[in-house]
């Protein structure tokens, strides 16, 4: 083999070997950013009755992920800075050796061993930064060219750069050298000076290192803030909770007014709990009304069947109390049907007897229906329906609802008056109007008016329980709609409004 081929293909081994340390000089850096984590304390012992508490609680879950990810952000940003460093000067270190062992090379394919130790003498002499270091010896280890006093023992392999201990004018220090065999027994050690690097590279794995200790302390402080705000947070919505469960349904979370996730949870679990307390407060309200409102009825059929049962002399006689003490009843299990129909319409149950219709042909069968009773009591029913009234909803309770509130117009309007069942569309909405000319509903009476049981002044004196306007709050809210109650001066006009759909 030709000498030049053989010295450049040793200079192309040195290229690998090279390669091979650099990923060796990297492991160091791996170990310090495993470090952090190694270190982090964990496995601690619950003490005392709310320990286990800290350990499972989100709050501790929340910090201590905050804290891994800091940690992990600091352990890549480490690394990062080793290798664009260290790992740079390491490069650059045997990128120099490799251009040397090309240059020698050549020059030893041009003129073999003379034109090569001139070679090294004259870059010696050049060497203004003093770190290349050079050795060429013959078979027997004798010194021909070179800086170096002798040949270090731990270098004989000539695939692989080595970094050691080297003597030269006198001093030791540090140094990355590689071996090249050249023909005839020769042997050349070309590397650099190193201290400056090794003592730069320790400077910057002890500022890496304690940079890391810094940002786990921090890391772990940053995780307790936080699990204290997030405590403090949760614990405003636990002393609700708190007060809810032991009867204070006044109590409300605190809103900070910072407009964040937190005050967003707030207002939700405060709209829920005030939903809660109107809910509450309707039961009581029910309650009170159905002992009241009952009441009279059940005496009524108690009252008449017992007087029945004294006086009766006759089979008709006994036969009749009982009829009436029957319609009394009758009266009674409407009321709770009535009640039952609304809860199931609150509560959405109903909802998949949805189905796509026309209000038109409900409206024209109500109209319809109340045209003989309106008729009889010397009333004139209107209907004024456009055409495509479509919308998204259960037929049954939508008729119940319109029925409701024709069968309350025609109940309060005076003889001789004019009740008015009209629809329109309004962009996406469909609006249901019922009209009269009684009495109406007193503004301070309106808000209260759907409420179940409720009875306005007016209606003393009518037939009725108090729940049809109810029924159709209920029916409106299940549909996604509203239910206004206006003055129509005079009398009433009460709009149901409905999405359209299609």
């Amino acid at each position: 083999m030709h000498a030049g081929d053989c010295f450049a293909s040793l200079a192309m081994t040195g290229t690998k070997s090279g390669s091979a340390a650099e990923s060796s000089e990297s492991a160091p850096a791996s170990a310090d950013e495993r470090r952090p984590d190694g270190n982090r304390p964990d496995g601690a012992h619950p003490i005392g009755g709310r320990s286990p508490d800290l350990l499972h609680s989100a709050g501790f879950r929340f910090a201590m992920v905050y804290a891994g990810l800091l940690a992990v952000s600091a352990a890549v940003l480490a690394f990062y800075l080793w290798w664009a460093t260290a790992g740079l000067l390491d490069r650059q270190t045997e990128a120099a050796i490799r251009a040397d062992a090309q240059g020698l090379s050549e020059r030893w394919a041009e003129g073999r061993l003379p034109l090569l130790v001139l070679t090294i003498r004259e870059r010696l002499e050049q060497n203004v930064d003093d770190d290349a270091l050079y050795l060429l010896v013959d078979s027997n280890g004798q010194t021909l060219a070179g800086n170096l006093r002798g040949w270090p023992d731990l270098v004989e392999r000539p695939d692989q750069l080595y970094e050691l201990s080297v003597t030269r004018a006198g001093a030791s220090t540090v140094a990355e050298v590689e071996r090249y065999d050249l023909p005839g027994g020769y042997h050349l050690l070309i590397g650099r000076d190193v201290q400056a690097r090794v003592k730069l590279r320790e400077l910057l794995a002890d500022s890496l290192l304690w940079g890391l200790v810094v940002v786990a302390v921090m890391a772990l402080a940053g995780a307790f803030i936080v699990r204290s705000l997030f405590r403090r947070t949760l614990a405003n919505v636990s002393a609700t909770a708190a007060a809810i469960s032991s009867g204070d349904f006044s109590h409300r979370v605190r809103v900070s007014g910072r407009g964040d996730e937190f005050d967003q949870l707030a207002e939700t679990i405060n709209d829920m709990l005030d939903r809660i307390g109107r809910l509450m407060e309707g039961v009581r309200e029910v309650s009170n009304a159905i002992a009241h409102d009952l009441r009279t009825p059940i005496t009524r059929a108690r009252a008449r069947l017992e007087d029945a049962a004294l006086h009766a002399t006759t089979p008709d006689e006994l036969h009749g109390a009982i009829e009436r003490a029957t319609d009394d009843l009758d009266g009674i299990v409407a009321v709770f049907q009535a009640l039952l129909r609304i809860s199931e319409i609150e509560a959405g149950s109903r909802r998949s007897a949805f189905t796509d219709l026309d209000l038109g042909a409900v409206l024209e069968d109500v109209a319809e229906f109340y045209e003989p009773v309106a008729e009889a009591n010397g009333l004139r029913l209107v209907l004024d329906v456009p055409a495509n009234l479509h919308v998204h909803g259960d037929p049954a309770m939508l008729r119940q609802a319109v029925t409701n509130l024709t069968d309350n117009a025609v109940k309060f309007s005076p003889p001789g008056g004019e009740v008015r069942l009209s629809a329109a569309v309004l962009g996406p909405v469909v609006e249901i109007m019922v009209a009269d000319q009684g009495p109406g509903i007193p503004l301070e009476d309106r808000a209260r008016a759907t409420e179940r049981f409720f009875r306005g002044e007016a209606a003393r004196s009518t037939p009725g329980s108090g729940l049809g306007l109810a029924l159709v709050q209920a029916v409106a809210h299940l549909h996604g709609g509203t239910l206004r109650l206006e003055d129509a001066g005079p009398g009433l006009r009460a709009t149901l409004s409905l999405p359209a759909s299609g």
